[in-house]
């Protein structure tokens, strides 16, 4: 009997690659006639999109561009952009996400480092490649990608405009048949510390990160994400993939509609124009369409959010649902392509109190299908689901990057001991629920206890007065680190009466007596990064 566990074949079986092509197929050929919308630039239907993705591969090739080429986009969210995502890779290329706020050296670096070819560039980023052309090692060809029309004030020697090579190319394109291990994607993590770090996926990897988006986020229940919705991202698409939904949203075949470059006014027009029902943001801007006039008398109900990018706060959840967004997080990062866990309530939390529910729609979930996680102790010994026993969580999944982009130092770390690291410190309760209470780099140490800042900043942030607000640990000669909160002020308010509430919720046994902090700190505004993650790092250089 022979030991081979492996299937057999008959000699003309094929074994279908799993290929982003059959995401794209799926959308054209059961919702032809689907709009897909660009703000008020343009309209087309999956059909179009489907002749257009064809007809950007032919005027790419005929541009030189061949397998295992990298090809660069600095755009807005638009149409142009979720062609590249299905052209690019379909073609055998590789598609480079340039994530356009970072600073002209740190694009640079990660253009060199990513060995781009050929760069799709919007007029508005023009001025930055202008800066740092010289310098720019590997690419060959720049396409203009132009809703302006007009002459161009720019040294760069540009091909050709988008609109006019695809209209030119031929809508015949002769896809080639891929390994589902050819690398589809890269694109550069935004961390505070060091240069950016390249991260890849492979067509195998983003079809079953679509496929498990899609099992997750489909059928009954809150939150759901099916074919009779209207799609609208508020996550750039250069960061993550607009966190994989795109993918999703072309395969259910449902309407999407792209708002280009982030304007409040625009997000809100085309939200009630187009009758928007899903999208998902970080949490500062459900907190500015909230806290906006003009959103005061329009109806939000129905509008179902994702929010991940940064932990969502209690209050601002309750005053989402209170205006009927069906809001809930989602967790992941870059170097998880990124979705990981949803904070989907079971039906019995449906039916829970706003109290309740805001406490769960709040925490970071439960896994989606096909990952697994652990939280560990320093050792790799997992801790107990107990809801309190903290450690690092570690993750496998069959989409999470094989390692860094030619930088096998730091891959190895990633990846020690066959479980990728996040960084993220959480416990698990008894009922699989995730909750992040930290990143290890953002623990404060103090007093021989560990406090989490992401706890501290969450019972600051129901003081009525308080906007934002931030916390990080300052070095201090006794204690180890101390808190300091930086607050943005929604009213007036004494940094005194901050402290003392939060000295009342450790009265109570709410949090340790070390968490109250030393100072409060009022800021105009906090630190970000490019994707609008708090800058922790930041906030304690300066206030060292």
């Amino acid at each position: 009997m022979s030991n081979d566990l492996t299937i057999q074949r008959t000699a003309e079986a094929v074994e279908s690659p799993l290929l982003i092509n059959s995401i794209l197929e799926a959308g054209v050929r059961n919702a032809p006639n689907q709009e897909i919308v660009y703000a008020d630039q343009r309209r087309m239907t999956y059909r179009e999109m489907g002749e257009r993705v064809a007809r950007l591969a032919s005027a790419l090739q005929q541009q030189g561009v061949k397998p295992g080429d990298t090809v660069a986009v600095m755009d807005w969210d638009t149409h142009r952009y979720l062609e590249a995502f299905f052209a690019v890779p379909m073609m055998g290329a590789v598609l480079h996400t340039v994530n356009v706020r970072l600073s002209p050296e740190q694009i640079l670096y990660t253009i060199n480092h990513a060995e781009d070819d050929v760069i799709l560039v919007n007029r508005e980023f023009l001025p930055v490649l202008d800066q740092i052309k010289d310098r720019i090692e590997t690419v060959k060809t720049y396409i203009l990608l132009d809703d302006e029309g007009g002459d161009t004030d720019t040294a760069i020697d540009l091909a050709g405009e988008y609109e006019a090579l695809v209209a030119q190319a031929s809508a015949q394109f002769d896809f080639p048949e891929l390994d589902e291990n050819t690398r589809a994607t890269t694109f550069y993590t935004t961390g505070t510390t060091g240069l950016p770090k390249g991260v890849y996926f492979s067509h195998r990897q983003l079809v079953l990160h679509t496929f498990a988006g899609r099992a997750a986020l489909t059928g009954t229940g809150h939150g759901r994400f099916n074919q009779n919705d209207v799609y609208m991202p508020i996550t750039p698409m250069f960061h993550v993939h607009a966190w994989g939904v795109p993918f999703v949203a072309t395969l259910l075949g449902v309407k999407q509609v792209y708002p280009g470059r982030y304007v409040p006014e625009t997000l809100l027009k085309l939200l009630i124009t187009e009758k928007v029902t899903f999208s998902h943001c970080v949490p500062t801007i459900i907190q500015m369409l909230l806290q906006s006039e003009a959103v005061k008398n329009i109806d939000l109900s129905g509008w179902k959010v994702i929010i991940g990018g940064s932990a969502l706060p209690k209050p601002l959840a309750k005053g989402a649902l209170e205006r009927g967004i069906d809001i809930y997080s989602g967790y992941g990062m870059s170097e998880t392509c990124p979705l990981i866990s949803l904070a989907l309530l079971t039906p019995e939390l449906e039916q829970a109190d706003l109290e309740t529910q805001a406490d769960y729609r709040t925490r970071t979930g439960r896994p989606v299908p096909m990952v697994q996680w652990r939280i560990v102790d320093g050792d790799m010994n997992d801790v107990p689901h107990d809801g309190k026993s903290q450690g690092e969580l570690v993750l496998r999944a069959p989409w999470l990057t094989q390692g860094y982009l030619k930088d096998e130092s730091n891959s190895q770390e990633l990846w020690r001991g066959g479980w990728m690291h996040t960084g993220d410190i959480g416990v698990i309760d008894a009922d699989g629920w995730l909750k992040i209470t930290d990143r290890i780099k953002d623990v404060i140490k103090t007093g021989g206890e560990w406090v989490s800042s992401l706890d501290l900043e969450s019972l600051i942030l129901q003081h009525d007065a308080v906007r934002e607000c931030a916390v990080v640990g300052v070095p201090d000669e006794k204690w180890g680190e101390r808190p300091v909160a930086l607050v943005v002020k929604g009213a007036e308010v004494e940094a005194q009466a901050i402290i003392d509430m939060v000295a009342d919720y450790a009265e109570k046994g709410v949090i340790s007596r070390y968490g109250i902090p030393d100072r409060v700190v009022f800021v105009e505004e906090l630190p970000r990064t490019s994707v609008g993650k708090l800058d922790k790092k930041k906030m304690r250089a300066e206030l060292v």
